[in-house]
């Protein structure tokens, strides 16, 4: 595992770079010249509630570099548990680690997560590069679909494997703009496509948190028969609000979480 956390997110970020190119121009898009004050507030992961590679086991790697755990989420009808975790220095960007809960899913499915994870080698879970390490596993394209007609998060996973699925701007820190709908209009003009679920800014200063996403990029996935065009990572926007003890919330709002997950969905 990592010792040092801005090594982790270098590489994280670097990972997501490959698959995510639309990143580059967000930053250019809403970055100043004058400083870089495109910071990240968090990142997200994907897993399965497995007990070779569930959510504790990439969370470890977290802990192991100053993160705590802090909250917890339910998404029932996604059939998701997630926990969110922030580190002693503030500065840091928070992690939500979410993973699908595989025995409330078909048989069929369960089948081919056990497959799939059944060629993970129980060494590479703990090794340094895990949570950017993709895949451990080739899918055909049918079986993709399959999991698809199911569950969006399971597909994703058979594609992409681990790796942040986005990293998310801090708005509160941007020197361009300093409210979420300013941010929208200048991805719309620019071309960006926004993921509209829940409409486009999912939340209120009332829940003390504002998000909005792009829609993932589409990326080539070579499957084990075909390679295909699939929805890869994405970029989230989120702006915080003061508690009533003046400092900012730092947790995240389960109804809007919810929506944010589909910023992936194939389209």
């Amino acid at each position: 595992m990592h010792t040092n956390v801005n090594t982790l997110f270098d590489n994280l970020w670097q990972n997501y770079l490959a698959v995510t190119p639309s990143a580059v121009k967000v930053h250019e898009l809403l970055g100043s010249t004058q400083k870089d004050d495109v910071i990240n507030d968090h990142i997200a992961l994907r897993t399965f509630n497995h007990e070779k590679i569930g959510l504790e086991k990439l969370a470890a790697h977290f802990l192991a570099v100053g993160y705590k755990e802090c909250g917890e989420y339910h998404f029932e009808a996604k059939k998701l548990y997630a926990k969110h975790y922030e580190h002693t220095d503030p500065k840091q960007p928070k992690v939500f680690i979410s993973e699908l809960l595989v025995e409330k899913c078909s048989t069929e499915l369960q089948n081919i997560v056990n497959e799939m994870v059944a060629n993970i080698d129980e060494s590479a879970v703990t090794g340094d590069n895990f949570l950017y390490s993709g895949t451990h596993w080739q899918v055909d394209a049918d079986t993709y679909k399959a999991l698809l007609a199911e569950s969006e998060y399971a597909a994703w996973m058979s594609a992409w494997g681990y790796r942040a699925n986005h990293f998310t701007v801090n708005i509160n820190e941007l020197a361009k703009f300093d409210n979420i709908e300013d941010v929208n209009q200048a991805l719309k003009d620019a071309g960006f496509a926004l993921n509209t679920s829940g409409g486009k800014i999912k939340g209120s200063p009332a829940v003390l948190l504002e998000q909005s996403s792009t829609l993932a990029d589409d990326f080539e996935v070579e499957f084990s028969d075909t390679k295909m065009s699939v929805p890869s990572c994405f970029y989230e926007f989120a702006i915080r609000y003061a508690k009533p003890d003046g400092e900012l919330y730092t947790g995240f709002v389960a109804a809007s979480a919810d929506k944010i997950f589909e910023s992936t969905n194939a389209r």
